[in-house]
């Protein structure tokens, strides 16, 4: 397993260098010109092409892109991710500050769809053809089609306007209450999303493994039906399921980027809209590079806990 971690490590190298090389070439290509949102207009008509070219330099915005990419990335394997355009404080501080509250709702996310997905999946799978099979069917099909920033202003009219239960925006002053009595509704939002997904696959994937003949067997036994249930069925179905979740990892940080710019969550994803608005380069890459870093880790996580789960599968 160690050969293969080493290998799967290395391999992500030259994806990295693909990947954030065309994000860089995006950001290039992006209307309106970076210089109009460091100077107000004002100070930018007084000043003359010399002195215009004298700030570029300054701020590492002149020579050709290739140039410029490559010296991001002879800094990124330094370690420095650079400066931000408009405040010239580290990015690296910045991340810092805001990582923590991304990564808080994220798993706070993941926790509420993984036990909901889990739990009402197992439910209507042991259900099946029942009513309470069907109204979870239905309630999993309208969750995969409402798009979240609808759902996150639903609730944010109807749970903090009209009945006043949460508050809208910003993290806790600290204390365990304050924190969860903010981070819930957005926590919820954002994993409300992604359960009907693992609702789907988990009555699936748990349907199979009922049919399975080491289940049968099992049952002919004698074994008492929650045992039948839990320890050969549900067992088994869950190593897709944790795949599934394994690969959802890095779409609920992408999904933490509406949520947050919704409820005004101080997060990575917030500061990642506010950097595109002003074509922050640095923290444009830096975020992107944290979100292609997230996609190949999950993947690398994915295969590892598929073969610890699945003594059938060999990592070779």
């Amino acid at each position: 397993m160690l050969n293969f971690t080493l290998r799967k490590l290395i391999g992500m190298i030259p994806m990295l260098i693909i990947i954030t090389f065309l994000i860089y070439w995006g950001i290039e290509l992006m209307p309106g010109d970076v210089i109009d949102f460091l100077i107000p207009m004002d100070q930018l008509a007084e000043m003359s092409a010399e002195e215009i070219a004298a700030f570029k330099a300054a701020k590492g915005l002149d020579g050709p892109m290739i140039v410029r990419y490559l010296s991001w990335l002879k800094d990124v394997c330094t370690g420095n991710l650079g400066f931000s355009l408009q405040n010239n404080m580290p990015v690296s501080e910045l991340m810092m500050q805001k990582l923590p509250a991304t990564i808080e709702l994220s798993l706070a996310a993941l926790v509420i769809s993984t036990v909901l997905g889990i739990l009402l999946g197992v439910v209507s799978a042991l259900k099946k053809g029942k009513i309470a099979d069907n109204v979870l069917t239905v309630a999993g099909m309208i969750g995969v089609a409402i798009p979240q920033f609808l759902f996150g202003i639903f609730c944010i009219i109807l749970f903090c306007l009209q009945l006043n239960w949460f508050p809208v925006g910003q993290r806790g002053d600290g204390g365990l209450l304050s924190e969860l009595h903010h981070l819930f509704l957005p926590a919820f939002v954002l994993g409300i999303s992604q359960t009907a997904g693992v609702m789907r696959y988990s009555r699936s994937s748990m349907l199979d493994s009922m049919n399975r003949d080491y289940v049968k067997t099992a049952r002919a036994k004698g074994l008492p039906e929650w045992k039948v249930n839990m320890y050969h069925g549900f067992r088994v179905a869950c190593t897709p399921v944790m795949v599934l979740i394994g690969f959802r990892l890095p779409t609920l940080i992408s999904g933490a980027i509406v949520i947050e710019n919704i409820f005004q969550w101080p997060g990575v994803g917030r500061w990642f809209t506010d950097a595109i608005k002003t074509q922050n380069t640095p923290i444009i890459m830096s975020v992107g590079l944290f979100m292609v870093l997230m996609v190949l880790l999950s993947s690398l996580l994915v295969d590892v806990l598929t073969a610890v789960l699945d003594p059938r599968v060999k990592l070779s």
